[in-house]
């Protein structure tokens, strides 16, 4: 493919991502990226004392395979303050398709209150988060390319006769959530998007972005190494719909010592039922340090094309002073 369709195939899909119902980025390593995945899950990081801070770095390719992939890379910091009775967390996130000709920007603060449902050593306990977010969409409009500039000679050259499109698009957004856990057990629920903001370059006031509901749960196995070993097998699950969009992703952490490795299904209903990826991950803990990669394998019908996506992740954290009320942690899974 030359390099003049090449540009004028992604300007044509640029536009056409307008006046389709926009979706939010997924990560396949929820966890790395907790305050993306759930807000209740802002200031749940743990240490040998009980409650810890941490920054998490998240970076996903996806289907590297195609000309202007799509790129997502995310900041995020979040730690439990006993002083206020929960947990503050902070994130920037950006995304990046077609090459650059569309991005976004999200920046984020979230609270999550923390609330004890007993005083038992494996009591219960829940939190609820709360996100509100100001989101940036930019359009290089000068990159785009449409049929109508093209002369047969010469390429690209007659000016389009296109509506142009605002280059920026500025909205809040919100989001909310909620989890619960013991020392075994832990599940939650979130809603992303609660305002359903409009984000048309176009001011049409019928493209708005959908909320996006979350669900996951999962649970912790030890094995061997007796009654204090960190050794564990976890299960998981987890559920998301955002419109005419379901996912479903089933699999499994296997904790021995620092080594974390992990293996998802994920399975995609809509307008197309299919199996979507089978999902290989790895991970590595050291101190204070994690680092994880995962490889998404796809087996729907479009292998060829989409043949794998790529995510690292990366986590310091730090132990912060418990404060006078007893800290339960939350034992999920860190990938």
């Amino acid at each position: 493919m030359n390099k003049s369709l090449r540009f004028a195939l992604m300007g044509m899909f640029v536009l056409a991502c307008g006046s389709l119902k926009a979706q939010d980025p997924e990560l396949t390593q929820f966890y790395a990226a907790p305050v993306y995945t759930n807000p209740a899950l802002a200031g749940s990081a743990v240490c040998q004392t009980g409650a810890a801070g941490r920054v998490s770095m998240n970076y996903r390719n996806q289907w590297p395979s195609l000309p202007g992939t799509f790129r997502s890379y995310g900041l995020s910091w979040d730690q439990h303050i006993p002083s206020i009775g929960g947990g503050l967390g902070a994130m920037v996130f950006h995304d990046v398709a077609g090459s650059g000709l569309l991005q976004s920007t999200t920046i984020s603060g979230v609270y999550s209150y923390y609330l004890p449902l007993g005083r038992g050593r494996n009591a219960a306990v829940m939190r609820f988060g709360l996100q509100g977010s100001l989101a940036i969409k930019s359009l290089d409009w000068n990159r785009l390319r449409f049929g109508d500039q093209i002369l047969p000679t010469q390429g690209f050259v007659n000016p389009t006769g296109e509506q142009k499109a605002a280059e920026r698009v500025t909205y809040p957004n919100f989001n909310a959530g909620w989890v619960i856990y013991n020392s075994k057990f832990y599940g939650g629920f979130a809603a992303h998007n609660i305002t359903q903001p409009n984000w048309s370059f176009y001011e049409n006031p019928d493209e708005i972005l959908p909320i996006r509901y979350t669900a996951h749960l999962g649970g912790v196995i030890k094995y061997g190494g007796g009654r204090y070993s960190e050794d564990n097998i976890s299960p998981n699950a987890l559920f998301m719909v955002q419109r005419n969009f379901t996912q479903l992703n089933l699999g499994f952490y296997v904790n021995k010592g620092p080594l974390v490795t992990g293996m998802w299904f994920r399975q995609t209903f809509g307008n197309y039922n299919t199996s979507d990826a089978i999902i290989l991950l790895v991970g590595f803990r050291k101190d204070r340090f994690k680092f994880g990669y995962s490889y998404d394998f796809t087996v729907s019908d479009g292998r060829s094309a989409i043949p794998s996506s790529h995510e690292i992740s990366a986590t310091i954290d730090w132990c912060v002073p418990p404060g006078s009320k007893p800290f339960r942690p939350l034992k999920c899974p860190e990938f």
